[in-house]
């Protein structure tokens, strides 16, 4: 069982459970590491990249991570960790609230969810999946933008970390621009900040929402355990932090990473067999190569579709009984006024 480490400092930059001193080793030992390499030696760039693409996923694995539990008790400190995160994923990560804590978590690829995965198509080709990312991001705006307008309109505190994320971001990829252009050119210098900074955004970005996309197509909304698919390889799941276990991360959404195996050996009987790949890898060259040439590799769907919304009763996964992430996943206090209520309706931005 890991273990919750509390602490008081809100800058203190320790973990609140010992597994994720891995989460901050890969974060500021690695993800630098692997980017800024090639800046000093561009013939390395060859090399790292599979490293690099490594590291964007990662990157986007964590801010998944650390919006649902975040890794230190302090709102600086994690206010820093998200903005170091962000550089890497792409994008301010503040944004994974209203498109994923608020929306996809409470809809689960059912109408209302901005990243459903059947939108355009019902099918599950290389060519639907690849895509999905243009689809899903283009929904997903409205969202951000309508969660900024709200916290700008009713809590200043939050809009200005919100904004100080943003600018963080921004002027981090400036910085890193103009090192690279100052140190080799803007040919090479554009070349290697598109090759190093610029395959961590792409692989965080596409990454995440293909991923999203493969965990969920042809799967069971309605179904109380068949909702997602599960990548269940043991080292697999080392690499991406457990990101493999879905079924019970939704189920259990504020329980730390490190406990989903745990979570997911308790369900893993009652979940559809397909719903329990050994890869990632193996999934993707059964479905995508040889479902291409042999439809009876293709995936199906699995119980009741997304899209049919005709029964009266909807199962959804039953309220987690495991372990919270913590202080910072309990449910607060009933508001003591009608403005502590309207505050009370906007995530705390904890993580982000």
């Amino acid at each position: 069982m890991d273990t919750n480490i509390r602490g008081r400092d809100p800058f203190a930059m320790k973990p609140r459970f010992l597994s994720d001193y891995r989460t901050l080793l890969w974060a500021f030992v690695l993800f630098p590491a692997a980017t800024l390499t090639p800046l000093a030696s561009p013939r390395l760039l060859v090399w790292v990249l599979p490293i690099i693409l490594y590291v964007g996923f990662c990157a986007g694995v964590f801010a998944h991570n650390h919006n649902h539990c975040p890794v230190f008790d302090g709102r600086a400190a994690n206010g820093i960790f998200a903005a170091w995160l962000s550089v890497f994923y792409g994008h301010p990560i503040f944004a994974w609230i209203p498109t994923h804590n608020l929306n996809h978590h409470k809809y689960l690829n059912r109408d209302g969810d901005a990243t459903i995965t059947w939108r355009h198509s019902k099918k599950n080709t290389w060519l639907v999946a690849s895509t999905y990312f243009f689809v899903a991001a283009y929904w997903q705006r409205a969202l951000i933008r309508a969660y900024v307008r709200k916290v700008r309109a009713s809590s200043p505190r939050l809009y200005e970390r919100i904004r100080l994320q943003t600018l963080s971001f921004r002027a981090a990829h400036a910085t890193l621009l103009a090192t690279a252009v100052a140190l080799h050119g803007w040919r090479l210098g554009l070349l290697l900040y598109v090759g190093t900074f610029g395959v961590s955004v792409a692989a965080g970005l596409w990454g995440m929402m293909f991923i999203n996309f493969i965990q969920h197509v042809h799967c069971d909304p309605w179904s109380r355990h068949d909702h997602s698919r599960n990548f269940v390889s043991r080292f697999g799941n080392f690499l991406v932090f457990n990101n493999g276990l879905h079924t019970a991360h939704h189920e259990h959404p504020g329980a730390h990473w490190s406990r989903l195996p745990e979570l997911d050996a308790r369900i893993a009987h009652q979940i559809h067999p397909e719903l329990r790949q050994a890869s990632v890898f193996r999934f993707c060259m059964r479905s995508y190569v040889l479902g291409a040439i042999v439809p009876a590799f293709r995936t199906r769907q699995i119980g009741r579709p997304a899209y049919d919304g005709s029964a009266d009763l909807v199962i959804m996964p039953s309220p987690s009984a495991a372990p919270s992430c913590g202080p910072a996943a309990r449910t607060p206090p009933a508001p003591a006024s009608r403005a502590a209520s309207r505050r009370s309706r906007l995530p705390s931005l904890r993580g982000a």
